[in-house]
């Protein structure tokens, strides 16, 4: 990227960021090495023996060599279901299956034709920042939808798309611990919260909307902080870089025609109508929708296990009925080469998805991220810091370990028995704990390559840009992530100093 322009520190630092990441192996070979790597230090620390704080008491946990027959013998048994089995690949390749159609008939273009007509230029980045922060209400429909209109949002209003990609990665993942909506995640984190609590105090008990007074000005602070970077560090620093994908045609989002205009009402309406009878399909107290302890946002709850299928309807239907109308679709073959061209953006992904799924596998199974989060923790605790401080290396470490360590619940799981009765013998309460780990686990999930669905925008991206690598993705994220860590821990402490409220029954001291 041409960046001469633009002399200053922080440009050249990217630039550096830039250079040296894309010098990295392909994406999928970096998965490779890496699991070469667990194999490795597997195979040398194999057997040493290391204790997890868990609520049934000590948890006596070991290395385990991946290289042994047995280990191996199961990495190949397991190697196709693995991959067929890895959480993000059904999750993507269904939605994209109705987006595409929604794509294809030209369902999207116009309804950001529309959008924009509405929008001001200078107002597209909190708004993108906006609604990537209230997907996260629908699991992951976030990485799925919002980051690729992102690219599409901004493109279409003339600026650069892959700044309108990382904003909305920024909001999407940097920013996951933020929401104005309840959603499920808040009570998957309060269970193992709890958990860890009833270590120390059996009868302690954590409530699941505990952070959410905090997670909600928390959305504030990531809208302003993802709103500047985008606009006054990102996009400047990609104004020497050409779009050279050929994803979309700028003469494409010229006004809405006549046929655009009725196709989107039609399109719109048949969304309306969806949403409607999902309504009131959820609304009865014993839907089948809900829970069995008739939660809606609850994990368990069917409709929160449907987001992605609803996701594939919401698109294909109004799709299909918006070409119809426009006179975009002649026929049901249409429909089909819609999912087809779809499908064939996501095989670069595949590629990528296919080893990061095996290399998950095995570091998962070496026990090594349980190890390293332990020693970071050991090493918390024996120096005895004051609370705040303590705090903010609660937040540091858990952004490390997040660097290694993708899922937000697994890695909850895993830190939770470590750090809750750790903080409560210091006297910070759970809830406190919690929302410190939320902070870390949000601020550097976008730089780290091993992140899931961190192929998919680098995918996003090479739509556009097409010599997009690692090292690109990196570099634009790098400014939203080292913010987000500083800013979002410094707000943490001063909102605990000046004692407003986390969230609902929660406290910041123990007992």
């Amino acid at each position: 990227m041409n960046t001469a322009d633009k002399p200053n520190f922080i440009y050249r630092f990217l630039e550096s960021v830039e250079r040296l990441g894309n010098r990295l192996p392909d994406p999928a070979m970096l998965f490779v090495w890496a699991l070469v790597i667990v194999w490795l230090v597997s195979w040398f620390g194999g057997g040493f023996s290391f204790s997890v704080p868990s609520i049934d008491g000590v948890r006596e946990l070991s290395i385990q060599n991946q290289l042994s027959g047995e280990a191996l013998a199961t990495f190949l048994s397991r190697m196709v279901s693995t991959f067929t089995g890895f959480a993000p690949l059904g999750v993507v390749l269904v939605a994209m299956l109705g987006v595409g159609v929604a794509e294809q008939t030209g369902f999207i273009n116009a309804g950001l034709k529309s959008l924009l007509s509405v929008t001001p230029k200078k107002l597209l980045s909190p708004m993108l920042l906006l609604v990537a922060i209230v997907s996260h209400t629908a699991a992951d429909a976030g990485y799925v939808l919002v980051i690729p209109l992102g690219g599409i949002i901004f493109y279409a209003a003339g600026r650069h798309p892959l700044a309108g990609i990382a904003c909305a990665f920024a909001g999407v993942s940097g920013g996951f611990s933020a929401n104005f909506i309840p959603s499920g995640i808040d009570p998957l984190l309060q269970g193992f919260t709890q958990q860890a609590a009833q270590i120390i105090d059996p009868a302690r008990e954590v409530n699941p909307l505990s952070n959410w007074l905090f997670t909600s000005v928390s959305s504030v602070l990531v809208i302003a902080i993802g709103w500047f970077i985008t606009d006054r560090i990102i996009e400047p620093r990609l104004q020497g870089t050409p779009v050279d994908g050929d994803d979309l045609a700028q003469g494409e989002m010229d006004g809405l025609s006549d046929a655009e205009r009725k196709g989107l009402r039609a399109g719109m309406a048949a969304i309306l109508i969806g949403i409607a009878l999902i309504t009131a399909a959820v609304y009865p107290s014993d839907s089948p929708l809900r829970s069995p302890e008739g939660q809606v946002t609850a994990f368990s709850a069917p409709i929160m296990q449907s987001i992605v299928p609803l996701i594939f309807l919401l698109f294909i239907i109004p799709g299909t009925v918006y070409g119809y109308v426009a006179g975009t679709v002649k026929s049901h073959r249409d429909i089909i080469d819609g999912m087809s061209k779809s499908m064939g953006t996501m095989a670069y992904y595949l590629v990528m998805i296919f080893f990061c799924a095996q290399f998950t596998y095995a570091f998962g199974q070496s026990n090594i991220g349980a190890l390293l989060a332990v020693e970071g923790a050991e090493v918390l605790k024996a120096l005895a810091l004051p609370g705040s401080v303590t705090l903010l290396g609660i937040v540091a470490l858990t952004a490390f370990v997040n660097l290694l360590v993708g899922s937000a619940s697994g890695k909850w799981a895993l830190l939770a028995p470590i750090f809750v009765p750790v903080l409560m013998q210091v006297g910070l309460s759970p809830e406190l704990t919690q929302a410190a780990y939320r902070v870390g686990d949000s601020s550097t999930n976008i730089i780290t390559p091993l992140m899931p669905y961190f192929p998919l925008v680098v995918a996003y991206c090479q739509r556009w840009v097409t010599g997009t690598g690692i090292g690109t993705v990196t570099a634009l994220m790098l400014p939203f992530a080292v913010t987000l860590l500083i800013g979002w821990s410094l707000f943490l402490v001063a909102y605990w100093a000046l004692g407003i409220p986390l969230g609902l029954a929660a406290t910041y001291t123990y007992p």
